[in-house]
Protein backbone atom coordinates (compact mmCIF):
# COMPACT_ATOMS: atom_id res chain seq x y z
CA UNK A 1 0.00 0.00 0.00
CA UNK A 2 1.45 3.36 -1.02
CA UNK A 3 1.70 6.26 1.44
CA UNK A 4 -0.69 9.04 0.24
CA UNK A 5 2.01 11.74 0.11
CA UNK A 6 4.25 9.48 -2.00
CA UNK A 7 1.37 8.69 -4.33
CA UNK A 8 0.70 12.42 -4.69
CA UNK A 9 4.35 13.02 -5.58
CA UNK A 10 4.18 10.25 -8.18
CA UNK A 11 1.17 11.86 -9.82
CA UNK A 12 2.79 15.28 -9.82
CA UNK A 13 6.31 14.42 -10.96
CA UNK A 14 5.92 11.32 -13.13
CA UNK A 15 3.93 10.18 -16.15
CA UNK A 16 1.64 7.28 -16.91
CA UNK A 17 2.43 5.58 -20.21
CA UNK A 18 0.58 2.90 -22.17
CA UNK A 19 2.54 0.84 -24.71
CA UNK A 20 1.07 -1.35 -27.44
CA UNK A 21 4.12 -3.56 -27.93
CA UNK A 22 3.59 -4.96 -31.40
CA UNK A 23 5.66 -7.13 -33.71
CA UNK A 24 5.31 -4.65 -36.57
CA UNK A 25 4.59 -1.33 -34.82
CA UNK A 26 4.75 -0.01 -31.27
CA UNK A 27 2.41 2.76 -30.13
CA UNK A 28 2.85 4.86 -27.01
CA UNK A 29 0.01 6.59 -25.15
CA UNK A 30 0.80 9.27 -22.56
CA UNK A 31 -1.88 10.07 -20.02
CA UNK A 32 -3.37 13.49 -20.72
CA UNK A 33 -1.82 13.70 -24.21
CA UNK A 34 -3.09 10.65 -26.10
CA UNK A 35 -1.07 8.61 -28.60
CA UNK A 36 2.13 10.53 -29.27
CA UNK A 37 4.35 7.81 -30.79
CA UNK A 38 3.66 5.29 -33.54
CA UNK A 39 6.93 3.72 -34.64
CA UNK A 40 7.90 0.47 -36.41
CA UNK A 41 9.31 -2.13 -34.00
CA UNK A 42 12.73 -2.12 -35.66
CA UNK A 43 16.17 -1.35 -34.24
CA UNK A 44 19.40 -0.83 -36.22
CA UNK A 45 22.53 -2.05 -34.39
CA UNK A 46 26.20 -1.44 -35.21
CA UNK A 47 27.79 -4.89 -34.88
CA UNK A 48 31.29 -3.42 -34.45
CA UNK A 49 30.47 -1.24 -31.46
CA UNK A 50 27.29 -2.91 -30.22
CA UNK A 51 25.56 0.46 -30.17
CA UNK A 52 22.06 1.22 -31.39
CA UNK A 53 22.21 3.36 -34.53
CA UNK A 54 18.49 4.02 -35.07
CA UNK A 55 15.08 3.03 -33.72
CA UNK A 56 11.63 3.02 -35.31
CA UNK A 57 11.03 4.66 -38.68
CA UNK A 58 14.69 5.45 -39.28
CA UNK A 59 15.65 1.84 -38.60
CA UNK A 60 12.85 0.47 -40.80
CA UNK A 61 14.11 2.55 -43.71
CA UNK A 62 17.41 0.68 -43.31
CA UNK A 63 15.86 -2.80 -43.68
CA UNK A 64 17.61 -4.56 -46.57
CA UNK A 65 19.82 -1.52 -47.19
CA UNK A 66 22.46 -1.67 -44.44
CA UNK A 67 26.20 -2.27 -44.84
CA UNK A 68 27.64 -5.47 -43.41
CA UNK A 69 28.45 -4.05 -39.97
CA UNK A 70 24.96 -2.58 -39.37
CA UNK A 71 22.01 -4.89 -38.83
CA UNK A 72 18.39 -3.79 -38.77
CA UNK A 73 16.53 -6.21 -36.51
CA UNK A 74 13.04 -6.66 -35.16
CA UNK A 75 13.36 -7.53 -31.46
CA UNK A 76 9.86 -9.01 -31.31
CA UNK A 77 8.91 -12.13 -33.23
CA UNK A 78 5.34 -13.47 -33.16
CA UNK A 79 4.47 -10.93 -30.49
CA UNK A 80 7.15 -11.93 -27.97
CA UNK A 81 10.67 -10.68 -27.27
CA UNK A 82 13.29 -12.60 -29.24
CA UNK A 83 16.23 -10.29 -28.49
CA UNK A 84 16.02 -9.00 -24.93
CA UNK A 85 18.81 -6.41 -25.07
CA UNK A 86 17.61 -4.85 -28.31
CA UNK A 87 14.00 -4.84 -27.06
CA UNK A 88 15.15 -3.07 -23.91
CA UNK A 89 16.93 -0.44 -26.01
CA UNK A 90 13.80 0.10 -28.10
CA UNK A 91 11.49 0.43 -25.09
CA UNK A 92 13.95 2.80 -23.38
CA UNK A 93 14.07 4.94 -26.53
CA UNK A 94 10.27 5.12 -26.70
CA UNK A 95 9.84 5.85 -22.97
CA UNK A 96 12.48 8.59 -23.08
CA UNK A 97 10.94 10.08 -26.22
CA UNK A 98 7.50 10.08 -24.56
CA UNK A 99 8.90 11.98 -21.56
CA UNK A 100 11.17 14.32 -23.50
CA UNK A 101 9.18 17.46 -22.78
CA UNK A 102 7.95 16.47 -19.34
CA UNK A 103 9.37 17.43 -15.95
CA UNK A 104 9.71 14.02 -14.36
CA UNK A 105 11.57 13.01 -11.22
CA UNK A 106 10.22 9.48 -10.95
CA UNK A 107 10.06 6.73 -13.53
CA UNK A 108 6.69 6.35 -15.27
CA UNK A 109 3.97 3.86 -14.47
CA UNK A 110 3.64 1.76 -17.62
CA UNK A 111 0.93 -0.54 -18.95
CA UNK A 112 2.11 -2.82 -21.75
CA UNK A 113 -0.21 -4.65 -24.13
CA UNK A 114 1.03 -8.08 -25.24
CA UNK A 115 -0.58 -10.93 -27.25
CA UNK A 116 -2.97 -13.30 -25.53
CA UNK A 117 -1.67 -16.66 -24.35
CA UNK A 118 1.96 -15.70 -23.67
CA UNK A 119 3.80 -17.73 -21.05
CA UNK A 120 4.93 -16.42 -17.67
CA UNK A 121 8.50 -16.38 -18.94
CA UNK A 122 7.56 -14.28 -21.97
CA UNK A 123 5.51 -11.91 -19.81
CA UNK A 124 8.42 -11.59 -17.40
CA UNK A 125 10.74 -10.70 -20.29
CA UNK A 126 8.43 -7.83 -21.26
CA UNK A 127 8.15 -6.67 -17.66
CA UNK A 128 11.90 -6.81 -17.03
CA UNK A 129 12.73 -5.02 -20.29
CA UNK A 130 10.27 -2.24 -19.42
CA UNK A 131 11.56 -1.88 -15.85
CA UNK A 132 15.15 -1.78 -17.08
CA UNK A 133 14.08 0.94 -19.50
CA UNK A 134 13.22 3.18 -16.54
CA UNK A 135 9.64 2.34 -15.50
CA UNK A 136 8.93 2.41 -11.77
CA UNK A 137 5.85 0.21 -12.07
CA UNK A 138 4.82 -2.19 -14.85
CA UNK A 139 1.47 -3.81 -15.52
CA UNK A 140 0.58 -6.06 -18.43
CA UNK A 141 -2.72 -6.45 -20.24
CA UNK A 142 -3.64 -8.84 -23.03
CA UNK A 143 -4.05 -7.00 -26.32
CA UNK A 144 -7.56 -8.35 -27.12
CA UNK A 145 -8.79 -7.10 -23.74
CA UNK A 146 -7.09 -3.71 -24.22
CA UNK A 147 -8.56 -3.46 -27.72
CA UNK A 148 -12.07 -4.21 -26.42
CA UNK A 149 -11.66 -1.45 -23.84
CA UNK A 150 -10.19 0.87 -26.48
CA UNK A 151 -13.23 0.58 -28.75
CA UNK A 152 -15.55 1.04 -25.76
CA UNK A 153 -17.11 -2.41 -25.64
CA UNK A 154 -19.05 -3.09 -22.41
CA UNK A 155 -16.62 -5.73 -21.13
CA UNK A 156 -17.99 -5.83 -17.59
CA UNK A 157 -21.57 -6.62 -18.64
CA UNK A 158 -22.88 -10.23 -18.50
CA UNK A 159 -22.96 -10.42 -22.29
CA UNK A 160 -20.42 -11.59 -24.84
CA UNK A 161 -18.08 -9.33 -26.81
CA UNK A 162 -15.82 -10.86 -29.46
CA UNK A 163 -12.55 -9.33 -30.65
CA UNK A 164 -10.30 -10.44 -33.50
CA UNK A 165 -6.97 -8.63 -33.19
CA UNK A 166 -4.84 -9.20 -36.29
CA UNK A 167 -1.42 -7.72 -35.70
CA UNK A 168 1.96 -8.19 -37.28
CA UNK A 169 3.05 -11.40 -35.58
CA UNK A 170 -0.11 -12.90 -34.06
CA UNK A 171 -3.85 -13.02 -34.49
CA UNK A 172 -5.71 -13.10 -31.17
CA UNK A 173 -9.35 -14.17 -31.08
CA UNK A 174 -11.19 -13.69 -27.79
CA UNK A 175 -14.71 -13.82 -26.40
CA UNK A 176 -14.96 -11.47 -23.41
CA UNK A 177 -17.63 -11.23 -20.73
CA UNK A 178 -17.82 -9.92 -17.15
CA UNK A 179 -14.29 -8.52 -17.39
CA UNK A 180 -12.70 -11.84 -18.32
CA UNK A 181 -11.87 -13.99 -21.34
CA UNK A 182 -14.42 -16.78 -21.86
CA UNK A 183 -12.81 -18.39 -24.90
CA UNK A 184 -9.71 -17.44 -26.83
CA UNK A 185 -7.26 -18.63 -29.43
CA UNK A 186 -3.93 -17.23 -30.63
CA UNK A 187 -2.32 -18.14 -33.93
CA UNK A 188 0.81 -17.07 -35.78
CA UNK A 189 -1.12 -16.04 -38.89
CA UNK A 190 -0.97 -12.28 -39.14
CA UNK A 191 0.67 -9.50 -41.14
CA UNK A 192 4.18 -10.99 -41.25
CA UNK A 193 2.89 -14.39 -42.38
CA UNK A 194 0.87 -12.78 -45.17
CA UNK A 195 3.95 -10.82 -46.27
CA UNK A 196 5.96 -14.04 -46.43
CA UNK A 197 3.18 -15.70 -48.42
CA UNK A 198 3.36 -12.86 -50.96
CA UNK A 199 7.17 -13.09 -51.18
CA UNK A 200 6.97 -16.85 -51.84
CA UNK A 201 4.21 -16.46 -54.43
CA UNK A 202 6.03 -13.71 -56.35
CA UNK A 203 9.21 -15.78 -56.32
CA UNK A 204 7.49 -18.91 -57.58
CA UNK A 205 5.12 -17.36 -60.13
CA UNK A 206 7.13 -14.41 -61.46
CA UNK A 207 10.69 -15.54 -60.64
CA UNK A 208 11.33 -12.24 -58.87
CA UNK A 209 12.76 -11.81 -55.39
CA UNK A 210 11.23 -9.01 -53.31
CA UNK A 211 11.76 -7.85 -49.73
CA UNK A 212 9.42 -7.60 -46.75
CA UNK A 213 8.86 -3.88 -47.22
CA UNK A 214 7.79 -4.36 -50.85
CA UNK A 215 5.49 -7.24 -49.88
CA UNK A 216 3.86 -5.06 -47.22
CA UNK A 217 3.31 -2.24 -49.71
CA UNK A 218 1.75 -4.50 -52.35
CA UNK A 219 -0.48 -6.14 -49.71
CA UNK A 220 -1.82 -2.73 -48.74
CA UNK A 221 -2.19 -1.57 -52.34
CA UNK A 222 -3.95 -4.54 -53.95
CA UNK A 223 -4.71 -7.01 -51.16
CA UNK A 224 -8.37 -8.09 -51.43
CA UNK A 225 -9.67 -11.41 -50.08
CA UNK A 226 -13.00 -11.38 -51.93
CA UNK A 227 -13.56 -11.26 -55.69
CA UNK A 228 -16.67 -9.07 -55.65
CA UNK A 229 -14.81 -5.83 -56.41
CA UNK A 230 -13.36 -4.16 -59.48
CA UNK A 231 -9.93 -5.57 -60.40
CA UNK A 232 -6.91 -3.77 -58.96
CA UNK A 233 -3.34 -3.94 -60.21
CA UNK A 234 -0.02 -2.40 -59.27
CA UNK A 235 3.62 -2.61 -60.38
CA UNK A 236 6.09 -4.53 -58.27
CA UNK A 237 9.86 -4.32 -58.56
CA UNK A 238 12.51 -6.78 -57.48
CA UNK A 239 15.50 -8.83 -58.56
CA UNK A 240 15.06 -11.27 -61.44
CA UNK A 241 16.12 -14.72 -60.20
CA UNK A 242 17.23 -15.75 -63.71
CA UNK A 243 19.25 -12.73 -64.85
CA UNK A 244 20.02 -11.21 -61.45
CA UNK A 245 18.95 -7.82 -62.80
CA UNK A 246 16.16 -5.52 -61.55
CA UNK A 247 12.77 -6.21 -63.13
CA UNK A 248 9.23 -4.86 -62.84
CA UNK A 249 5.98 -6.80 -63.28
CA UNK A 250 2.31 -6.00 -62.80
CA UNK A 251 0.44 -7.96 -60.12
CA UNK A 252 -3.31 -7.97 -59.58
CA UNK A 253 -5.62 -8.45 -56.63
CA UNK A 254 -6.26 -12.03 -57.80
CA UNK A 255 -2.52 -12.77 -57.50
CA UNK A 256 -2.39 -11.49 -53.94
CA UNK A 257 -5.66 -13.25 -53.08
CA UNK A 258 -4.19 -16.54 -54.27
CA UNK A 259 -0.93 -15.88 -52.42
CA UNK A 260 -2.58 -15.39 -49.02
CA UNK A 261 -5.59 -17.67 -49.50
CA UNK A 262 -4.30 -20.55 -47.38
CA UNK A 263 -3.39 -18.32 -44.43
CA UNK A 264 -6.73 -16.50 -44.61
CA UNK A 265 -8.52 -19.85 -44.69
CA UNK A 266 -6.71 -20.92 -41.49
CA UNK A 267 -7.67 -17.63 -39.85
CA UNK A 268 -11.34 -18.06 -40.73
CA UNK A 269 -11.25 -21.66 -39.47
CA UNK A 270 -9.80 -20.45 -36.16
CA UNK A 271 -12.65 -17.95 -35.76
CA UNK A 272 -15.15 -20.74 -36.38
CA UNK A 273 -13.38 -22.98 -33.85
CA UNK A 274 -13.71 -20.33 -31.13
CA UNK A 275 -17.38 -19.83 -31.96
CA UNK A 276 -18.00 -23.59 -31.83
CA UNK A 277 -16.78 -23.81 -28.20
CA UNK A 278 -18.45 -20.59 -27.05
CA UNK A 279 -21.35 -21.17 -24.59
CA UNK A 280 -24.80 -20.98 -26.25
CA UNK A 281 -25.92 -17.88 -24.33
CA UNK A 282 -22.84 -16.04 -25.52
CA UNK A 283 -23.45 -17.22 -29.07
CA UNK A 284 -26.84 -15.57 -28.94
CA UNK A 285 -25.22 -12.33 -27.76
CA UNK A 286 -22.72 -12.44 -30.60
CA UNK A 287 -25.46 -12.89 -33.16
CA UNK A 288 -26.82 -9.52 -32.01
CA UNK A 289 -23.61 -7.65 -31.23
CA UNK A 290 -21.37 -9.11 -33.92
CA UNK A 291 -17.60 -9.49 -33.99
CA UNK A 292 -15.12 -6.58 -34.04
CA UNK A 293 -11.92 -6.55 -36.08
CA UNK A 294 -8.94 -4.55 -34.81
CA UNK A 295 -5.26 -4.36 -35.68
CA UNK A 296 -3.59 -3.73 -39.02
CA UNK A 297 -5.06 -6.91 -40.50
CA UNK A 298 -8.56 -5.45 -40.07
CA UNK A 299 -7.76 -3.16 -43.00
CA UNK A 300 -7.38 -6.03 -45.48
CA UNK A 301 -10.13 -5.35 -47.99
CA UNK A 302 -13.05 -7.77 -47.83
CA UNK A 303 -11.88 -9.64 -44.73
CA UNK A 304 -14.92 -8.60 -42.69
CA UNK A 305 -17.24 -9.83 -45.44
CA UNK A 306 -15.38 -13.15 -45.78
CA UNK A 307 -15.46 -13.92 -42.05
CA UNK A 308 -19.13 -12.95 -41.87
CA UNK A 309 -20.05 -15.26 -44.75
CA UNK A 310 -18.24 -18.28 -43.30
CA UNK A 311 -19.01 -17.74 -39.60
CA UNK A 312 -22.64 -16.67 -40.19
CA UNK A 313 -22.26 -13.73 -37.83
CA UNK A 314 -22.06 -9.94 -38.28
CA UNK A 315 -18.50 -8.60 -38.47
CA UNK A 316 -17.58 -4.94 -37.91
CA UNK A 317 -14.30 -3.12 -38.48
CA UNK A 318 -13.60 -0.99 -35.41
CA UNK A 319 -13.01 2.72 -35.80
CA UNK A 320 -9.27 3.39 -36.16
CA UNK A 321 -8.39 -0.31 -35.64
CA UNK A 322 -4.63 0.33 -35.62
CA UNK A 323 -4.76 2.29 -32.36
CA UNK A 324 -7.39 0.28 -30.47
CA UNK A 325 -4.93 -1.42 -28.07
CA UNK A 326 -3.05 1.80 -27.30
CA UNK A 327 -6.33 3.63 -26.66
CA UNK A 328 -7.40 0.81 -24.37
CA UNK A 329 -4.16 1.09 -22.41
CA UNK A 330 -4.84 4.81 -22.11
CA UNK A 331 -8.34 4.24 -20.76
CA UNK A 332 -6.95 1.81 -18.18
CA UNK A 333 -4.39 4.40 -17.09
CA UNK A 334 -7.17 6.93 -16.51
CA UNK A 335 -8.84 4.63 -13.96
CA UNK A 336 -6.47 1.80 -13.12
CA UNK A 337 -8.45 0.78 -10.02
CA UNK A 338 -11.55 0.09 -12.12
CA UNK A 339 -9.62 -2.10 -14.55
CA UNK A 340 -7.41 -3.83 -11.99
CA UNK A 341 -9.12 -7.17 -12.66
CA UNK A 342 -8.21 -7.18 -16.37
CA UNK A 343 -4.48 -6.69 -15.75
CA UNK A 344 -2.32 -9.79 -15.80
CA UNK A 345 1.17 -10.51 -14.59
CA UNK A 346 1.76 -7.26 -12.81
CA UNK A 347 5.20 -7.04 -11.27
CA UNK A 348 3.75 -8.18 -7.94
CA UNK A 349 2.09 -11.25 -9.49
CA UNK A 350 5.34 -12.81 -10.66
CA UNK A 351 8.12 -14.13 -8.45
CA UNK A 352 11.37 -12.15 -8.68
CA UNK A 353 13.87 -13.17 -11.34
CA UNK A 354 16.80 -15.08 -9.89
Amino acid sequence: MKIPIIEKLYKTFSQDIGIDLGTANTLVYVRGKGIIINEPSVVAVNQKTGRVVAVGSQAKDMLGRTPAHITAVRPLVDGVISDFEVAEEMIAYLVNKAQRDARTFFGPRVIVGIPAGVTNVEARAVRDATRNAGAREVHIVEQPMAAAIGIRLPIFEPAANMIIDIGGGTCDIAVISLGGVVRDKSLKIAGDKLNNDIISYIRNEFKILIGEKTAEEIKIAVGVVTNDRAPIEAPIRGRDLVTGLPREVIVTDSDIREAISQSIEHLVDAVKEVLEVTPPEHSADLMKRGVFLVGGGALIKGLDTLISEHAKIPVHIADDPLTAVARGAGIILEDIEKYESVLIHSEDDLPPTK
